[in-house]
């Protein structure tokens, strides 16, 4: 059994706003007067702050979807992103990719352009917030060095601040990840033997055509197709039941909705696929399948029994990756 709480009661305090209290050691009284200490005063929304989570990090900005096939679907792929008010001087390109070489937050690379790491853990429940950091932090490191990783403010700006929210993007899957050296094919000694363990444990991925956070995979045994899809969470599990009791879920012969996974706030579906299956055979019967599953969202009747054992079956096999 957990430890009972004990019971707090509310002290009355002088009207004070966040910006006017000082910093203080978490310990210490806290300033606006309430006679306990910071961390349990105006230092618990701070904290809290820090530390909640934000369930969906990349809503807002252009391809939420790839987005987060990016942070936790393709194993090497790049993009580049544009800023409010153009790059900076010095600055000739900032590009985010899936991962960096020692897991870095972000490189500078020696002619001033930037690489930005997806893939890494963080310090904070705001995904967004901890990669503008990293990231502002990058625009100004000298050329040619790592940025190490940081701990964000809690009012510091997100992605959805600093990005231009017109611009599209365009990811770009690789085969392997020599998009981290400027010269990969003279590449020697210790960084060749780093590139060639990395290659060798990609899984080859693909992106559909068209379709935005639809990525193909051979997994060895089989091949999958996994839908990044940003419908609501309710309406889209409806939608799939209706399909899936109607056998109409399928993307052709050999192919099975096997289930979903939540992803940053956003669901998943996933399709097992015949091994000889490539991405651009799929394309097709997958755009097929957005078009019967835009009609099944469309739909405000109540389920039918079938429809509900096929829901049921779904959401059973669902789990939540972030």
């Amino acid at each position: 059994m957990g430890k009972k709480r004990r019971p707090q009661t509310k002290a009355v305090t002088p009207q004070i706003t966040d910006g006017e209290v000082p910093v203080v050691g978490a310990r210490e009284p806290c300033p606006c007067g309430s006679g306990r200490r910071y961390k349990a005063c105006h230092g618990r929304a701070a904290a809290h702050a820090v530390t909640e989570l934000v369930q969906r990090p990349f809503e807002g900005l252009p391809g939420e979807c790839d987005w987060v096939a990016l942070r936790e679907l393709v194993p090497a792929a790049t993009a580049e992103l544009s800023l409010k008010g153009g790059l900076p001087e010095g600055v000739p390109s900032v590009t985010l990719a899936t991962v960096l070489p020692m897991a870095w937050p972000a490189l500078r690379r020696d002619d001033g352009s930037i690489l930005l790491g997806l893939q890494n853990d963080t310090a904070s429940g705001d995904l967004s917030r901890d990669l503008a950091d990293t990231l502002q932090r990058a625009l100004v490191a000298d050329p040619g060095a790592p940025v190490a990783a940081g701990r964000a403010p809690a009012d510091g700006p997100r992605l959805q601040d600093l990005l231009d929210p017109t611009a599209s993007f365009e990811p770009t899957v690789h085969s392997g990840f020599e998009f981290w050296i400027e010269d990969a094919e003279n590449a020697t000694g210790e960084v060749a033997a780093s590139l060639e363990r990395a290659n060798a444990a990609a899984i080859p991925t693909a992106r559909l055509a068209g379709l935005s956070g639809a990525y193909w995979c051979d997994a060895g045994e089989k091949n999958h197709l996994r839908w990044v899809m940003d419908h609501p969470e309710e309406k889209l599990l409806d939608a799939l039941a209706r399909l899936h009791a109607a056998d109409a879920s399928s993307l052709g012969e050999g192919t099975r909705l096997v289930g979903s996974f939540r992803a940053h706030g956003l669901v998943v579906p996933v399709w097992d696929l015949p091994t000889d299956l490539t991405a651009e055979e799929i394309t097709k019967p997958a755009t097929e399948f957005g078009e019967r599953l835009a009609e099944a969202l469309a739909s405000d009747e109540p389920l039918t029994p079938a429809e509900r054992r096929a829901r049921g079956g779904l959401t059973n096999r669902q789990v939540t990756l972030s």
